[in-house]
């Protein structure tokens, strides 16, 4: 009798292993677009701290981000189970939040005359030995982390879509195995990336003259590639955004969908596949602004009332 139990036990966890397995593969594929913006965004944050507290930095953001996900797996099935009609609207919360980050980085840029003797000082800064980074390096972890947040928050939301007929104990599953790998996977990519310029000094002193060409070549390409991950972090803040908002506003999705068949039947198939990411980002940009000045006021007046 214990033995039937025993392999009626072990036949049910292969069987819930193996569903799992099933649906985490469904839901990482769902989730890749995700979490290639996870990456371009956290890589482009906790880039321009002092290359010996790099991995730190990224270490700390990571744990961040598992904190993250601690919080919002029972959130999302907690939310899921007794009101799932509040998925959407604090999905697009998390999306305008995004916009109006990007928003924020991009009227920075563009109207702030000093912002490249501001971002001197700020490389000044990093180079001193004598300078306290570690108010720096907090800014830079918070912000990560909370951009981690409002990614992580999506990706959870989209894997709990794709396993919303399972049973709940395939749900925690799922979402938990989801939440884990995509950390690892993101932040060993991050470590990775901002970790470059130091693999490339490192195989340009070897004694191989194979190496030394791969070590200058790696030199060479850092400094783009992280110019290339700042523009790309900000564009995936409003591609993300964007997306969301525009997922939860069905007018907004239509007119998207109908501009990309438009532009199937006119340009062809490959074309309009960019168009609906590109109209997104574009509608994110438009949020974003709005709402730029709308949380400008929404900050004095609480500081005003504050003061008062």
């Amino acid at each position: 009798m214990a033995g039937s139990s025993l392999l009626a036990l072990i036949d049910d966890i292969s069987t819930v292993l193996d569903d799992v397995a099933t649906m985490t593969k469904i839901a990482a594929r769902k989730t890749a677009g995700v979490l290639g913006d996870d990456l371009a965004l956290n890589a482009q944050q906790v880039t321009g701290v002092r290359a010996d507290r790099e991995l730190p930095v990224v270490w700390a953001v990571a744990k961040g981000s598992l904190l993250n996900k601690a919080i919002l797996v029972p959130a999302a099935l907690l939310i899921s189970a007794i009101a799932p009609w509040l998925v959407v609207p604090l999905l697009m919360l998390g999306g305008l939040f995004l916009c109006y980050e990007g928003a924020e980085k991009l009227v920075h840029k563009l109207l702030h005359r000093h912002a490249e003797d501001d971002k001197q000082a700020r490389l000044d800064a990093v180079a001193d030995p004598e300078v306290d980074l570690v108010a720096f390096e907090r800014d830079k972890i918070r912000g990560a982390v909370r951009t981690d947040f409002i990614l992580s928050a999506e990706i959870i939301a989209i894997t709990l879509g794709t396993v919303a007929a399972a049973s709940f104990l395939n749900q925690v599953l799922v979402l938990s195995g989801i939440a884990l790998v995509m950390t690892i996977g993101v932040y060993g990519l991050v470590a990775g990336i901002v970790k470059l310029d130091d693999a490339g000094l490192y195989l340009s002193q070897r004694a191989s003259a194979f190496a030394q060409a791969c070590g200058r070549g790696i030199l060479r390409l850092a400094p783009w590639l992280m110019k290339t991950l700042s523009v790309v972090g900000t564009a995936a803040m409003f591609m993300v955004g964007g997306g969301i908002l525009s997922h939860g506003l069905p007018p907004v999705e239509a007119a998207v969908h109908h501009a990309a068949e438009w532009v199937a039947r006119d340009a062809g198939q490959l074309l309009s596949l960019l168009v609906p990411t590109l109209l997104n980002a574009l509608f994110g940009v438009l949020a974003g602004l709005l709402t730029l000045p709308l949380v400008s006021l929404g900050l004095r007046t609480w500081q005003a009332l504050r003061g008062n």
